[in-house]
């Protein structure tokens, strides 16, 4: 018998992680229920019901929801057992002006949605929408689990903690299955064992796109012991993916990397960098793996345009308009993402262990409390239980807590619209260390006005800029 639940979805006009969701849920055979979308783009959230609906027709479909369009945040919510948000903060305008303004000062930014100075402007757009999401579920559906998909994503939990401290949230991402994937590679060149990433043990803690495996084991095999051997074979072209060497198409890709990075940070620190190299890399200082576009290349790792974005967005229109109209079908798969595993676990239905993003309250104890951590942990029926990590090596949890500090701070900013506060924190950032003051305060004032439409109701920009004089 399914198990009937409604499930909230905040930007349910998603063109890519909808997708992923509703073919995961639609192979679970456990579930149905109701699927309640909502967006500010109201077409796009019915183009998702409306491939909804054809899901429900396919033989392959193992579960009944009912996909819903919702023109008010609080109908969506009422009544929701789960929430799910995935949101984009802005156009690919405000995001251009994220990941290529500071290029004027040499700063070059793989992805500019979580760290550097493209995190910060993106927090500062996202995190008062948050605030409301929080209110809202707090008045509407205080008992439901929250699950985000949003980037900053450690920003945007705190956020949603800070406004309402009995919420039941936490940020799933992906990054450490790839890492994952990176050590069955090590296994399988190294020792000729071929199993998928969760026959894996991996302790994994750090800060969301920061994280850092301390211990990996298959059975009784030690993974990391195994890195010295793998690295003499792939350290300097960097390993691609399950094949091994780069590509042409690796080449123009990019969303690629060698995880070149991630071994040298194993080499220094003692501890493997578990989130994609595109992202540890705007972690660390910039003349590190960033200092221009030739280091980035030696690192084996690629550099992704908003303009890349912008078409592949609109490639994901069209076929959206596609599917949702019956001319373009839905091919049914299940994904390697775990949210729907997570649901179901938290519903009654199994034990898991996965890394997720809670406050800290003490699964890593070298970080501050209260910070939003990502460390392992387990679901099971109503219960999502953090699990104590390993000790980071001090040198790598330095950087880490940097990063904890960096973030809590641009939070506590932001939230209290005090622009000196999000701005001391957008000058500590690894990123822009090569900058004077006077060139960050330059950078970090354009790039508000670049994207003030978004702030402009939440902060008094002019008094700002006047009184700072820029």
């Amino acid at each position: 018998m399914r198990q009937q639940i409604k499930l909230a979805y905040i930007g349910g006009g998603s063109k890519q992680w909808a997708r992923v969701f509703m073919a995961d849920l639609a192979l679970s055979e456990d579930l149905g229920g109701e699927i309640a979308l909502y967006d500010i783009d109201r077409a796009a959230a019915q183009r998702n019901a409306d491939i909804g609906a054809r899901i429900n027709a396919d033989p392959a479909c193992r579960s009944q929801f009912r996909y819903t369009v919702n023109d008010c945040l609080e109908d969506a919510l009422r009544g929701a057992d789960f929430v799910v948000i995935s949101i984009l903060p802005g156009t690919f305008a405000e995001m251009r002006s994220d990941v290529h303004a500071p290029e004027k000062y040499g700063i070059w930014q793989p992805v500019g949605d979580t760290a550097g100075p493209g995190g910060v402007l993106r927090a500062m757009r996202t995190l008062p929408l948050y605030e409301g999401f929080a209110r809202a579920i707090r008045d509407t559906c205080p008992d439901a689990w929250v699950l985000n998909f949003t980037n900053p994503m450690s920003a945007c939990v705190k956020a949603l903690y800070d406004v309402f401290p009995g919420i039941k949230a936490f940020g799933c991402c992906h990054e450490v299955f790839n890492a994952q994937n990176f050590l069955t590679a090590v296994l399988r060149e190294t020792r000729g064992i071929d199993v998928p990433r969760d026959a894996l043990y991996t302790d994994a803690s750090g800060v969301n796109h920061f994280t850092w495996i301390t211990e990996a084991k298959y059975k009784d095999i030690d993974l990391l012991a195994l890195l010295p051997e793998f690295m003499e074979r792939y350290f300097e072209d960097g390993y691609w993916g399950r094949k091994g060497k780069e590509t042409p198409a690796d080449r123009d890709d990019p969303f690629a990397y060698g995880d070149k990075v991630k071994m040298d940070l194993w080499r220094n620190y003692g501890a493997l960098g578990a989130a994609g190299d595109r992202h540890l890399v705007e972690f660390l200082p910039n003349t590190w793996y960033l200092k221009d576009p030739e280091t980035v290349r030696r690192w084996r790792f690629n550099l992704t345009t908003v303009d890349y974005r912008e078409a592949r967005q609109a490639e994901r229109v069209a076929e959206s308009i596609e599917m949702a109209a019956g001319r373009r079908p839905f091919v049914l798969k299940s994904s390697s993402e775990e949210a729907v595993r997570i649901l179901k676990c938290l519903l009654g239905m199994g034990t898991l262990v996965s890394n997720v993003n809670l406050p800290n309250r003490g699964q890593m104890p070298q970080m501050p409390l209260g910070s939003i951590v990502e460390t392992n942990c387990v679901f099971a029926h109503g219960l999502v239980k953090p699990v104590v990590s390993r000790p980071l090596p001090t040198a790598a949890a330095n950087l880490v807590q940097r990063a904890c500090l960096n973030i809590d701070t641009s939070c506590e900013g932001i939230r209290e619209r005090d622009l000196d506060k999000v701005f001391a924190a957008f000058v500590n950032q690894p990123l822009c260390g090569t900058l004077t003051r006077e060139q960050a305060l330059d950078l970090f004032a354009g790039m508000c006005r670049n994207t003030r439409e978004y702030l402009d109701p939440w902060f008094d920009l002019d008094g700002w800029f006047a009184r700072r004089g820029v």
